[in-house]
């Protein structure tokens, strides 16, 4: 994850400094203004994540890893099924994003209960036959290794 973190932080400055450019937005920015930006960055990840994912099953970290994302045939994930597996990853912060939302936390409360949520979602893999998260098996794909 701290690999495609720093390529992430790339594309999420260049997505929303290619808006802000545009349309000579400056901060404070308003709500709407914000809720475009958060959009704006969150299909820009998930452009980066569902092209790599489709041309090659790998992104760098999965290249670095040795790792690769394939579907229940062995092959790359289809286009469908590679947006499906980008928007049922984010399920991974729900839990954090739930008791944010109860119980507004401060600010390291609140990150704290990302990472704990986070972790916590990771648990269930543990369990499963093949070590799929939730996100892979309801996209029904999964992680290999790269031969």
């Amino acid at each position: 994850m701290v690999y495609d973190g720093v390529l992430l932080f790339g594309i999420a400055f260049a997505a929303g400094l290619l808006l802000l450019t545009t349309t000579g937005w400056t901060a404070p920015l308003l709500d709407w203004q914000r809720l475009v930006l958060q959009a704006m960055v969150f299909v820009a990840l998930g452009i980066y994540f569902c092209w790599c994912w489709i041309r090659s099953g790998q992104t760098l970290a999965l290249k670095t890893w040795n790792l690769r994302v394939v579907d229940a045939q062995g092959h790359n994930p289809s286009p469908a099924r590679a947006i499906g597996r980008y928007a049922l990853s984010w399920t991974m912060f729900v839990p954090g994003l739930a008791y944010i939302a109860l119980l507004q936390p401060s600010r390291a409360g609140g990150l704290a209960a990302l990472a704990i949520g986070f972790v916590l979602t990771l648990l269930p893999a543990i369990f499963d036959r093949d070590r799929r998260l939730l996100h892979d098996r309801l996209s029904r794909t999964r992680v290999v290794r790269d031969r």
